[in-house]
């Protein structure tokens, strides 16, 4: 029977070791790998009186350090277990039964660093999405994988790794700490407290890279996710498990559609999530202080990757905040996420795939970022009752250049959403706000989304609007016009001017429908358009005085009969005569 090959190992220690130290470290390799070795010592005298086997990629370090490090991550990993309610007493009983027996851990050396990026030689077995630890402590996550390098992209400063240091595999992918402790923080996107506020106790351990729930683990969308936005609510209602792409150019107020909708959520047992990317610090912190200000940091976490972070920072940030988001959806609770925006992240990772040497495509983006996107967003859903009925909805949000929703990123995520709001900037300068493009917005939702009481009370809505934009460029050019043209116009200028909402004053469902009952039918008709603002208000607040139970009810209920419909038209007659009483 043939022998195979004597392989070689390499011992670094600081003294060449006995005959009976060489023949129990050639017993135990031959134990371990099935066959013989040869034994090369090299002299190393920072291995102190410990020493490192290499075995191919596999390192067995007795040193010092690496025997605290592997201490180290233990302790680690029981900090993590659920089941810990006492550390202290786990922490003493593990390091009492531990056996400092050497474990083969797999290295490899660092061939260049630049710009965030890193390829290795060695750590062949390594998989993608990985964990790796440089000498320094910086970590990276294996990005590149080919046959004779690996590229790594770095979560901390390129300047503490150098060619030539040793890198390892820690065989654990890329992931956040979790827990209801994050509510109301401010974090970086590796889930690190940036708030000043001091450390987040964890209770779990997600990977930022979780597949998407199976179409088995679903349900349909059939639950409103209010945005408190009369035109958004009334015309593409959003459902929960949907993801609503918000579209316009720089400027447009997408940002503060997101927010509106985060403060509407208070009170509505909605988690929310909002993701930054590649904004300016400055931004965040304002956006920030707006959301304690109106009290929605008790239900919000935001996960911050400013402009001034690496690109793999930015490129991490999304996975890490759904994540986070995934971790409330499977606890049975609803979850708002906001991508705060995609356009940023895909620069973010098309600089990380150029440097990596992958192949641009279309506008300069490598052929998967497609899929960068897809695999994120897919991972909003309504899950199943089985389990336990969860959603996240998503808001993506997505800048054009000069309205153009045919560039390459545009076009992708529209594919991949369920509908889009589009932002149209000449209504924005004009006063719209916020300013929806009614042709070009959609909901592939729908109605599905929509309570009986909100969908009776929309009716023609849209359509109205439709005609008045189209009659506003017909007749722009006429000053000859018959009565009923002049009334549509005049309708159309009204309900423009109705559909405008300051930024921060969300309304609730029965105020929707007051406002959209009373409107469609004409109630407002003969109400000057410039006032219409100052009539909507007034109008809610006699509803409030005269009509509280049935207020009350239609947000309950979430349904309206013919009845209280009637009677809300009556209600808004009455309050206008007042009004054009109180006017003469």
């Amino acid at each position: 029977m043939a022998t195979s090959k004597i392989q070689k190992a390499v011992l670094y220690a600081a003294k060449e070791p006995t005959a009976q130290q060489q023949e129990r470290l050639l017993h135990f390799l031959e134990e371990k790998y099935g066959r013989a070795y040869e034994l090369d010592w090299h002299e190393d005298v920072s291995t102190g009186n410990g020493f490192r086997l290499v075995v191919g990629d596999e390192v067995y370090d007795n040193t010092k350090e690496g025997r605290f490090l592997q201490l180290k991550e233990l302790l680690g990993e029981l900090a993590l277990r659920e089941d810990a309610e006492d550390v202290i007493s786990l922490y003493r009983s593990s390091i009492d039964s531990w056996d400092a027996e050497t474990v083969a851990e797999e290295e490899g050396t660092v061939l260049s660093v630049g710009d965030g990026i890193v390829f290795i030689d060695g750590l062949g077995g390594a998989e993608y999405g990985e964990i790796v630890v440089f000498e320094s402590g910086v970590k990276g996550m294996f990005q590149d994988i080919r046959q004779d390098t690996m590229g790594v992209i770095l979560f901390g400063d390129d300047s503490e790794v150098r060619v030539g240091s040793r890198v390892r595999r820690t065989k654990k992918t890329a992931g956040i700490p979790v827990g209801d402790a994050f509510l109301g923080r401010v974090v970086n996107a590796l889930g690190e407290p940036i708030d000043g506020m001091g450390p987040i106790a964890a209770s779990d351990y997600r990977i930022v890279e979780a597949p998407a729930a199976s179409i088995i683990d679903r349900q349909s969308v059939d639950t409103p996710m209010y945005t408190g936005l009369l035109t958004i609510d009334s015309m593409f209602p959003i459902g929960r498990g949907q993801r609503e792409l918000i579209i316009g150019d720089r400027q447009t107020g997408k940002t503060t559609i997101a927010l509106d909708t985060i403060l509407n959520q208070k009170g509505k047992d909605v988690i929310c999530i909002y993701v930054a990317i590649g904004q300016k610090a400055g931004s965040i912190a304002q956006l920030v202080g707006n959301l304690k200000k109106k009290g929605a940091m008790d239900y919000t976490v935001v996960v911050s990757a400013t402009a001034s972070e690496p690109a793999p920072i930015q490129y991490i940030a999304p996975y890490a905040g759904t994540s986070l988001g995934e971790y409330f959806m499977y606890q049975g609770k609803d979850v708002l996420i906001v991508y705060d925006d995609l356009s940023k992240h895909a620069i973010a990772y098309r600089a990380l795939s150029l440097l990596l040497d992958r192949s641009p495509g279309r506008e300069a983006y490598p052929g998967d970022v497609f899929y960068l996107h897809s695999r994120l967003l897919e991972r909003s859903a309504h899950l199943s009752d089985a389990l336990g009925g969860g959603s996240m909805t998503a808001l993506p949000i997505v800048e054009t250049q000069g309205g153009d929703v045919s560039a390459y990123i545009p076009t992708n995520i529209i594919s991949i959403t369920d509908g889009q709001i589009f932002l149209e900037s000449d209504l924005f300068f004009s006063g719209q706000r916020p300013a929806v493009n009614v042709g070009l917005s959609v909901s592939r939702v729908g109605g599905a989304a929509q309570t009986k009481a909100m969908k009776k009370a929309a009716g023609s809505i849209r359509l109205d609007l439709a005609q008045y934009r189209e009659m506003e460029i017909f007749t722009q050019f006429s000053s000859d016009l018959d009565e009923a043209t002049r009334k549509q116009l005049v309708y159309g200028q009204g309900l423009m001017q109705l559909l405008r909402q300051p930024q921060g004053s969300p309304f609730s469902l029965h105020e929707q429908v007051v406002i959209l009952v009373a409107a469609t039918a004409h109630v407002m008709q003969d109400v000057d358009p410039l006032r219409i603002t100052e009539f909507r208000k007034a109008l809610l607040a006699y509803f409030e005085q005269k009509k509280r139970t049935l207020m009350q009810k239609i947000d309950t209920e979430g349904t309206m009969s013919d009845e209280q419909k009637a009677e809300i038209i009556e209600t808004a007659k009455e309050y206008l005569e007042l009004w054009q009483t109180a006017e003469k």
